[in-house]
């Protein structure tokens, strides 16, 4: 045998080998059966297409440190929602009673999940397209799936972006534009804006100043030319920090990803030493254990944890798909997992202490209010004044002496008390006014009014909503065009510029005045059934198709341990039964409640629920199907095969270390029969002494997979350079 062939080579090396098809065939000179008398398949060979498949896994562009990776997928997982959806649910579902569910379906659910995500993007190294096509063909609809929420999400996400970039600019003037209402003439007399006075100033600079909004989704009203041009600005930004890939992207979360932090540190030092911050963190971790066993609680917790670990979107495969293979990507969803629910809970004990201190606010401003039409009672003798304790003082009348009289005069006059119009202003009610959408933009806004330095605060809490944002964008984009680029080899320039003008241009509908409630729309039902759906799909792919046993021992190679049999028993059962649970809640809570949304209502200066006119129903359902579509018709396709699984061509190539292979349509273990003239059982190792596959119950490296599509396994691939055929 001659002294540099690759036998040779290794009898003289300690470095640790692999067995592979390679060793067996040991052959001085690559053999590329493409081009030899074995292209069974008459396949003809293509220099320039073979070549850029070879150099594709060797020139994919990779993370500069770790913990440039570990901060991307941070500033992905971390968004918006940590800071005004997850603090409302905990509000609405019982407070602290709320944060056990979470961390619970987390565990169960948001952990595995999300680890399996890490893992396949990391082995296959591709995005989610390529993912899903090299683990079960039939199932490749999952990463276009995927493609098409990303670009539902992305769509009215960069809108919340453009309102933040709007508030911003906008908090550059002293005093803020919503700390009070304007002035508007009517003649000679100058008057208050009718609108603001029966809402606030927060409340109406938001619907009229900012989003300038229609009565109702059938009113477009026109674009709103403010919004536009942020929503362009928006996409500029995303665009800019996409253009060079992940080497740009990752620099910029470094900025991105740590700035939150230190906006989030900074509210909460400077909300605690707010008077009445503690009465909204008592507020927050008082539980309301009756709620722990509404099934609603849990179904929202669920949902809550689906979204904010971004599973089923395709940008954790993504950017896994940038890591060496020997990447511990275990430690990597363990951390960010975690890292995402300390998050919650620090914005949440922000938002709860800022809502703390506006309920203390406007309770007083309640409190003055109604001590008026008291005065105004006594003084016109409704009233009289023996009703009035002794040591209540009207010109410093705190809210424990007035509830004192409310309580007194409610009793004694019981039967003319409504008449009277007085309100309890208690601070129990004011904490429960938490809005849902409106939160970042109508109770900060309000609350950053009685801050000292206010336009500073408010555009540090911009800033920081515009980071949190683009960090999820990044991810989200990364979902769309990584696995399109890795699929057609599209330029990656001018596919992400051409994205983004395209997804512009669809997004001017979020920019009517009627824009609003198009962004409920999209938020409530794109994404919320077909990610339930790709997920639960994914989950089948991994631990049912190809084999959760098969799937733990690959990835035992990739760590250099074995993953805890806890993963093992929730990709197998608890998490694709929970989340069949969620997605059959979600079905019966649209058949039970139709679709509707809130508008705001010019003339009445407040919100009213509507339901959805029949022309935006039939758009409602159309985005549940088109973005579930790629599901049954790529298995359709595959199944009868009307087009090919990427699996029609028998290739073994042995270059520069690499392995790259293409299956063909041949009869189990037909492959390594016509190639070694004997069955995989039979074949003899030129290395006994190590295997690629390893443990109990786990599969030979030879040993081929008996898919009843005919896609065989991975027993051809090296560990350090899978290969999915797209």
């Amino acid at each position: 045998m001659p002294k540099n062939s690759k036998v040779t080579q290794r009898e003289h090396s300690s470095e640790h080998v692999t067995e592979s098809v390679a060793d067996l065939l040991a052959h001085e000179e690559p053999v590329d059966y493409k081009r030899s008398i074995l292209n069974v398949t008459g396949e003809t060979w293509d220099k320039q297409k073979d070549g850029e498949e070879e150099l594709d896994a060797e020139n994919r562009p990779a993370w500069n440190s770790k913990l440039q990776y570990i901060l991307a997928q941070i500033g992905y997982s971390v968004g918006l929602g940590n800071v005004w959806r997850f603090p409302y649910l905990c509000q609405k579902n019982g407070g602290g009673a709320y944060l056990v569910p979470y961390l619970v379906l987390l565990i169960i659910i948001g952990l595995p999940l999300f680890f399996l995500e890490l893992a396949v993007g990391q082995r296959i190294r591709r995005g989610s397209i390529g993912v899903w096509n090299y683990i079960c063909p039939r199932l490749g609809g999952i990463g276009y799936a995927s493609c098409l929420v990303c670009f539902f999400v992305g769509l009215y996400y960069n809108v919340i972006i453009g309102w933040s970039i709007f508030y911003f600019f906008k908090s550059f003037q002293y005093p803020l534009p919503w700390s009070e209402c304007p002035i508007v003439k009517n003649g000679s007399v100058a008057v208050v804006e009718t609108e603001c006075e029966r809402s606030s100033a927060t409340t109406y600079f938001w619907y009229r100043e900012a989003l300038d909004i229609s009565n109702s989704i059938s009113e477009s009203g026109g674009l709103n030319w403010k919004m536009t041009l942020c929503l362009l600005v928006a996409w500029s930004l995303v665009g800019l920090a996409m253009i060079k890939g992940i080497q740009s992207s990752g620099k910029v979360m470094y900025f991105s990803s740590l700035f939150p932090y230190v906006v989030l540190v900074c509210f909460l030092v400077r909300g605690l030493l707010l008077r009445g911050a503690v009465d909204g963190i008592m507020h927050m971790f008082t539980p309301k254990l009756d709620k722990m066993l509404d099934p609603q609680v849990w179904r929202e917790a669920a949902t809550q944890v689906f979204f904010a670990l971004g599973l089923g979107f395709g940008g954790v495969i993504a950017f896994s798909s940038y890591n060496k293979q020997d990447n511990n990507c275990h430690f990597d969803a363990t951390l960010v997992s975690f890292i995402n629910f300390f998050t919650s809970v620090l914005a949440t004990l922000v938002v709860f202490a800022v809502l703390g201190f506006k309920a203390n606010i406007m309770n007083e401003k309640c409190v003055v209010e109604n001590a008026e039409k008291i005065l105004g009672y006594l003084n016109t003798n409704v009233l009289s004044h023996d009703l009035i304790p002794p040591h209540v003082n009207f010109s410093h009348l705190t809210a424990k002496d007035y509830n004192e009289m409310y309580r007194v005069i409610m009793t004694v006059k019981e039967g003319h008390f409504k008449e009277l119009g007085l309100d309890a202003c208690l601070l129990e009610d004011e904490l429960n006014k938490v809005p849902g959408t409106g939160l970042a933009f109508i109770a900060f806004t309000e609350a950053m009014t009685h801050f000292p330095a206010s336009p500073f605060w408010s555009v540090m809490f911009f800033l920081m909503l515009i980071n949190l944002g683009l960090g999820s964008m990044i991810g989200t984009m990364s979902g769309i065009t990584t696995p399109i680029i890795d699929t057609f080899k599209v330029r990656k320039e001018v596919f992400t510029v051409g994205c983004c003008i395209f997804a512009f241009m669809v997004g001017l509908i979020f920019v009517q005045r009627s824009g609003n409630y198009f962004v409920t729309m999209f938020d409530d039902y794109s994404a919320t059934l077909p990610l339930t759906v790709v997920v639960i799909l994914e989950n089948i792919a991994v631990a049912w198709i190809y084999g959760t046993k098969k799937f733990m021992q690959e990835l035992t190679e990739m760590l250099g341990f074995r993953p805890y049999q806890f993963y093992y028993y929730t990709w197998k059962y608890v998490s694709p039964i929970c989340m069949a649970v969620l997605m059959t809640a979600s079905i019966i809570q649209l058949g039970v409640s139709p679709p509707g949304y809130s508008a705001w209502i010019r003339e009445e200066a407040a919100e009213k629920f509507l339901f959805y006119p029949t022309w935006a129903m039939a758009i409602l359902i159309s985005l549940i199907i088109l973005a579930s579509l790629p599901l049954p018709l790529v298995f359709i396709l595959r199944q009868f095969h009307l087009v090919s699984d990427g699996s029609n061509a028998l290739s073994v190539t042995y270059k520069k270390g690499r392995m790259m292979k293409d299956i063909s349509n041949l009869e189990d273990n037909d492959e390594t029969r016509f190639i070694l003239s004997k069955v995989p059982s039979e074949t003899p190792s030129p290395m006994p002494t190590h295997r690629s596959y390893l443990g109990p119950g786990s599969n030979s490296p030879m040993e081929m997979s008996s898919a009843p599509n005919g896609r065989y396994g991975s027993g051809y691939l090296l560990a350090s350079t899978p290969e999915s055929e797209l």
